[in-house]
Order: structure tokens, then C-alpha cells, then sequence
């Protein structure tokens, strides 16, 4: 996958007041903001505005503690412990205003959800989150460190909803995907995810290669991760502010992304194994990332 690295990293140039009209917006939990009624610009933060269905634990646990979420059902498996129901109880409460808890045997729940759904004993039917525009996730231009991620053309939900939690893990400021290519929220993105679709905002963007443009504007260095690089991730400078470029699960970075990028590196890898998910590669070099920052 991907990172670009230069031997003398040059410093950027003074941040610019450049917004991107292409990029669209954002679904997710911290920074959520009051603009999002401008449409152009913010546009949609997920591609379906229609309720879905949240399972899981910790997913549910998060939404429901969440108070940017509309919660239309709750529901708790019958069989559930007393541990699971004083937690969803708990949750519940701690947000005024939301539907009773529906108690349902495990086999009623699994039909509303549908095959392969491991709900763990809980489910909430959610709304959409607000949407946020792009800009509102960019930092300060005071700011000394962050990191942002952007995926290119990722469209695995449990891949991206992984990466989410790994960003929440180790202190992203936001995920960014291609708004053609990046999957829904659903409930199995939210349960890779395990609670970070809540925390940690999800932009959408029409143009990759443009997003980058905006963010060097703001003082980012853009590292794409590229398994055919020569150098590592661990001899680059990730310091100061960074955005973290990843490709797709089969074709790594596209062309324009990768020129776009101001280092390339590769994660070190031996032995039989040809490249990392997508998901594991963000989490090393996420926590490569983090060494080292306050």
C-alpha cells in the first residue's frame, strides 16, 4: 500500500484559506457542526439518509450514549445477561428523549437484521448522523500535530469501519473516502468499527487527488502507503501535521493519488506474505504515526 517520502522533507508552504468545493462531507461523532444545511459544499455524509440498523455491543453502546443519534428502537435479546441490560439501560438514559427497550428473542432480532449480522444480544434502529463539511475537520492553522487518513477507492464496509477504529485508537482527526467508491454506513461498517463511527467523523469526498490539494494548503504532508517503495515507513518524518493515504484493498493507489502525494513508503513485511489489509496496514502505521506525539 502506500507513503511517499522525500530524503530532505521540505517544509510547507504557509497554510491557505482554500476550500474544495468538490469535497463533500462528513458522517461521524467529534467536531459535528451547524453548517450542514450547505448542501453544495458539505453535501450528503452518508449515501443513504434513510434509518438503518446498528448491532453489536459496543457499536450500540456508543449510539446510544451518542446524543447526535436518533435512536428510533432499541432492542435487547431476551437471553441477554443482566450485565448487557443494565449497560444498554445505562446508555439509554444518559440521553433524554429516545424509545423504550423492546425485549426480543434472539431469533425475532436475527430476522430484522438480516443473515450474518452478529448482533451480540442488541440492536438500535439509528438515523443518519448530522452531516459536517470537510472544512470543519481541517485544524487550526496553529495546530502542530494531526493526522487525517484518506482511503482511495476502499469500498469494503468491515475494511473501513476497521480503519475507523484504528483512527479513533490512535487520535485521527478524520477518515476521508471517495464518495463513488466508499461504502454506506451500515450496520456492519458500525461494527467493525466498534463504536468509532461515533467519535471519529467520516468525510466523503467526490475527488481524492483534490482533497490532498486542500489539505497541503492547510499544512499537511500527504504519505501515501505504497508497497513497491523503497523506503520504509519507519525511516520517514512523520512529524507535525499528516495525512495518511491508503488505496484500495485489490489496486492500492491510483496514479493521480499516488503523484499527489509528497512521500511514499512501504510497510516492511517478510516471508510468504505479499501485502497487509487494508485495515492492518492503517493500524501499524497509525500506531507509527502516534510514537512520539503527545
Amino acid at each position: 500500500m502506500l507513503l511517499t517520502i522525500m530524503s530532505k522533507r521540505k517544509h510547507p508552504s504557509k497554510p491557505k484559506k482554500t476550500r474544495d468545493s468538490k469535497v463533500d462531507s462528513l458522517a461521524g461523532g467529534g467536531g459535528r457542526s451547524e453548517k450542514a444545511g450547505r448542501s453544495e459544499k458539505a453535501g450528503r455524509s452518508e449515501k443513504t439518509r434513510e434509518p438503518y440498523w446498528i448491532y453489536g455491543v459496543h457499536a450500540a453502546l456508543a449510539a446510544l450514549a451518542n446524543p447526535e443519534r436518533t435512536c428510533l428502537r432499541v432492542l435487547i435479546a431476551t437471553s441477554g445477561d443482566k450485565d448487557l441490560q443494565t449497560r444498554v439501560s445505562k446508555a439509554r438514559q444518559s440521553v433524554p428523549g429516545g424509545p423504550e427497550i423492546e425485549s426480543l428473542d434472539r431469533g425475532q432480532i436475527e430476522r430484522l437484521l438480516g443473515p450474518g449480522a452478529v448482533h451480540q444480544g442488541v440492536a438500535l434502529l439509528v438515523g443518519p448522523l448530522p452531516d459536517v463539511a470537510f472544512e470543519d475537520v481541517l485544524p487550526p492553522a496553529s495546530t502542530v500535530e494531526a493526522v487525517i487518513v484518506v482511503l482511495d477507492q476502499a469500498s469494503d464496509p468491515r475494511n473501513v469501519g476497521a480503519v475507523m477504529r484504528s483512527a479513533a485508537a490512535f487520535g485521527a482527526t478524520a477518515v476521508v473516502v471517495q464518495d463513488r467508491h466508499g461504502p454506506p454506513v451500515t450496520g456492519a461498517l458500525c461494527k467493525a468499527a466498534s463504536g468509532a463511527v461515533e467519535w471519529v467523523p467520516l468525510v466523503r469526498t467526490v475527488n481524492v487527488a483534490r482533497t490532498l490539494k486542500t489539505l497541503k494548503d492547510s499544512g499537511f504532508w500527504c504519505l501515501g502507503l505504497d508497497g513497491r517503495a523503497k523506503e520504509t515507513l519507519a525511516g520517514a518524518d512523520l512529524t507535525g501535521k499528516v495525512a495518511l493515504v491508503l488505496g484500495s484493498e485489490g489496486g492500492g493507489l491510483r496514479r493521480l493519488v499516488r503523484d499527489s502525494c509528497d512521500l511514499l513508503a512501504r510497510v516492511p513485511i517478510s516471508g510468504p506474505v505479499e501485502s497487509l489489509n487494508l485495515s492492518n496496514a492503517a493500524a501499524v502505521a497509525l500506531y507509527e504515526l502516534r510514537r512520539g506525539r503527545p
